[in-house]
């Protein structure tokens, strides 16, 4: 997820290196895998200040095929680390809480990913167990790396907004099982340890102890994909999560009054859930991967405290733009959080004891346009411009005024090898 300040600078670098053997050879053990990546932003108008903004990771390891190395059949080894470094311009910059730089979180060097998959009854069981993260298992997109922004990528924020959703590359212990019950027709789940203490910066992800877990969140998905023959790909999923971890009341002490006015601390609550329904569909192309698709996504709390009522998503991604551009990329997604009426009446109430007055805007909007330009077959760039209507306060909840609408310049930049 997220969300240096030097400069505005077209910095992400992803490197996959290939293995020791080829792809289609079966004696294949190793598949070592190297990336970077680095978004840059800056605000141009509104928001907090003008100010810009970098974050970069770094991402090494590799996938151990078990079979080939043992003939231990269909499992394999994926072991992942990662340094996460630099700045976010929703801190610094925007003032608001959502980041337009999806990378930003989690810094240092930690171990992200170490698990067992395992692929049974012809693949159509799939079993991953060890340390990871839910958000690579669930809720995920393709689409994703068309964007920048963290509204809408790597997840809906929503769900780390509602829920102790863990999100890369702050690991902790799992289990996920995915089923294929038809060719085209799947069932997805999991559970996942909550620890807040591992997101803190500089955590190593090698502190495997449970003394400081707050509980376990369990998402679930069934689905339906398109065949791999289809002309025009699909993806359609309903789904949602059970968490029953602790977290803080947005508004009120344990006495039932608003903290703010008690001066005693927010109280601690159990247990919250969510469900959501999205979509992705391709409306035009000829099935080479070029086309028009169609996505969008509802996110919607079902139990607990919350700051946020609902999250809606709409987008468009046309690959192959210009017949004399078949590579380029146009993308654009707006997203809309709209907050709970506890969550605003806390703002209020913090906005009065510093002085002010009124409520902030009960939601907030992000637009993203991004034009993925592919330089060459191993190098693609893509500016993007983000516009927040209405920033929300929640960085700042003493701020006396609504922030500025923010008009925001990104620049993201892919390499593969």
């Amino acid at each position: 997820m997220t969300s240096p300040s030097r400069r505005l600078l077209p910095v992400t670098i992803l490197l996959a290196l290939p293995s020791v053997a080829a792809a289609t050879d079966a004696s294949e053990v190793f598949i070592p895998k190297l990336a970077y990546t680095g978004e840059a932003a800056a605000t141009l108008d509104g928001g907090k200040r003008s100010g810009t903004a970098y974050a970069g990771q770094l991402m090494f390891g590799a996938d151990m095929n078990l079979d080939a190395a043992f003939g231990w059949r269909g499992a394999t080894v994926k072991a992942y680390g990662i340094n996460r470094h630099g700045t976010n311009l929703a801190n610094s910059s925007t003032g608001n809480s959502t980041s337009v730089q999806e990378i930003y979180g989690g810094q240092g060097t930690r171990l992200a990913n170490l698990t067992l998959e395992q692929k049974l009854l012809n693949d159509r069981l799939v079993l991953e167990a060890g340390r990871s993260v839910a958000n690579i298992h669930h809720l995920g997109s393709e689409l994703c790396q068309y964007f920048q922004g963290n509204s809408a990528c790597g997840n809906p924020t929503y769900v780390f907004r509602t829920s102790s959703f863990t999100w890369w590359p702050v690991s902790s212990w799992m289990a996920d099982a995915t089923a294929w019950v038809t060719p085209d027709v799947y069932v997805r789940v999991g559970a996942y340890q909550v620890d807040p203490s591992q997101a803190e910066d500089g955590q190593h992800g090698l502190k495997w102890s449970t003394n400081q877990a707050a509980g376990w969140i369990v998402p679930y998905t069934i689905g339906w994909r398109s065949p791999a023959s289809a002309r025009l790909k699909a993806k359609y999923e309903l789904g949602g999560w059970q968490d029953n971890s602790t977290y803080r009341d947005p508004l009120r002490d344990a006495y039932g009054m608003p903290a703010l006015l008690s001066g005693q601390e927010y109280a601690t609550r159990h247990g919250r859930s969510g469900a959501f329904a999205r979509f992705e569909q391709q409306l035009t192309g000829d099935g080479s991967g070029r086309g028009l698709t169609l996505f969008g996504a509802a996110l919607k709390g079902t139990s607990g405290q919350l700051i946020e009522d609902h999250f809606l998503q709409a987008g468009l991604v046309q690959k192959g733009t210009f017949a004399s551009r078949p590579q380029d990329s146009i993308a654009f997604v707006v997203t809309q959080q709209k907050y709970s009426g506890i969550a605003l009446e806390n703002l209020r109430l913090a906005r009065a004891a510093a002085g002010g007055s009124g409520t902030p805007h009960g939601s907030q909007v992000m637009m993203e346009l991004s034009y993925g330009v592919q330089v060459t077959s191993q190098l693609r760039v893509a500016p993007n411009l983000h516009y927040i209507v209405h920033p929300d306060q929640f960085n700042e909840p003493a701020r006396q005024h609504d922030l500025p609408n923010a008009l925001i310049a990104g620049l993201r930049v892919d390499w593969s090898l």
